[in-house]
């Protein structure tokens, strides 16, 4: 299919800007993809559509304040640095993006804070990338606690422009499953959960299981060929147990409901099929750029917030829920009124 195709007319102030007041307020649109039918619930509901045996595959990545604003030394001039991932833990490498680019050149020392972090450029990679090595004498622990009280919650470009990351974002642009620290940007299905939710859920006999899948900023990179097989995904890393992948097997043996809470926990579980069409043990990298047609192997329903136009976790919801179907639901989500993007309503396919 070709990236045209993934065009529609989106209103910016259906992007939701805020999160709900609960976590478990939103709106839920549920498409049945055997029956063709779309129907407008709440988020609550949830609990009637899952039940003893069928399981439901979380991502438990935790972002961290991924965004620095610091000063150049000597010229004292202001520039932002995006965290994307640690290279090396033991040199204290990091890739970022900086902003402005042109100003931040190999051999520069950025100062963060009251100068109590600071960091050397020491390569440059992509127009915006840069490796930077931070010069800080305490341990890993202590580095990370200094970035997190330096850093800015990495809310989305759509968000941050109309309003600054507040305190609450910290604990709201975070799931509360969250456990390891990797993510530049929250799995947004999952914001959605509430202990209360998930106790009921597992009352009625669903089982919770976790994988961890980091997610970066190449979720949210702009397509940018009209041809979708020419567009390259950035690599995530992921992690897949033993107890993840037997809870998800025996699911699959017993014809039950196996959902993937989240394009990102989709991405991992359909990287890493066995030839049997079996769920199976991994840590590894993946690229993996979903859009129709395609076959899914492991997953039978989808949890998913509405996208932006030609975002690859658009297309992803097309492929699973059919592109046709899909796309007369965003039509009708739009009509609605439905909350986009990471912090609005949310779709489950089944």
């Amino acid at each position: 299919m070709k990236l045209s195709e993934f065009r529609f007319d989106l209103p910016q102030s259906l992007i939701a800007l805020n999160p709900a007041e609960n976590r478990e307020d939103a709106r839920m649109m549920v498409i049945n993809r055997k029956e063709k039918t779309i129907e407008h619930k709440k988020f609550t509901d949830i609990v009637d559509y899952f039940g003893d045996g069928d399981v439901l595959v979380t991502n438990n990545t935790k972002v961290f304040p991924a965004r620095l604003y610091g000063n150049k030394e000597k010229t004292g001039a202001q520039i932002e640095v995006f965290l994307l991932r640690e290279l090396n833990r033991e040199h204290r490498l990091w890739d970022v993006l900086v902003d402005p680019a042109r100003k931040i050149r190999v051999g520069n020392k950025l100062y963060f804070g009251d100068s109590d972090l600071v960091a050397e450029v020491i390569d440059n990679t992509t127009s915006r990338g840069r490796t930077i090595r931070f010069l800080y004498d305490g341990d890993h622990d202590a580095l990370m606690a200094a970035i997190h009280e330096l850093g800015e919650t990495p809310l989305p470009d759509e968000i941050r422009l109309k309003r600054p990351a507040t305190e609450d974002d910290r604990d709201r642009f975070q799931t509360i499953y969250a456990e390891h620290v990797g993510a530049v940007a929250a799995p947004t299905a999952g914001l959605h959960f509430s202990k209360i939710i998930m106790k009921r859920m597992e009352l009625n006999g669903a089982q919770f299981t976790p994988l961890t899948l980091h997610i970066g900023l190449g979720t949210f990179r702009q397509v940018d060929v009209e041809d979708l097989t020419k567009h390259k995904t950035d690599s995530e890393h992921f992690m897949i147990n033993q107890d993840t992948c037997d809870y998800v097997n025996q699911a699959i043996d017993n014809k039950k409901h196996v959902l993937a809470v989240g394009t990102t926990v989709m991405k991992a579980l359909e990287s890493s099929v066995s030839a049997s069409g079996h769920l199976k043990p991994i840590d590894s990298w993946t690229d993996k750029f979903i859009f129709p047609p395609y076959e899914f192997k492991i997953p039978t329903a989808l949890l998913t917030n509405f996208h932006l136009p030609e975002s690859i976790l658009y297309m992803m919801s097309c492929a699973f829920g059919g592109y046709d179907l899909v796309q007369d639901a965003y039509q009708q989500a739009i009509k609605e009124k439905y909350r986009f993007f990471s912090y609005g309503d949310v779709m489950l396919i089944i």
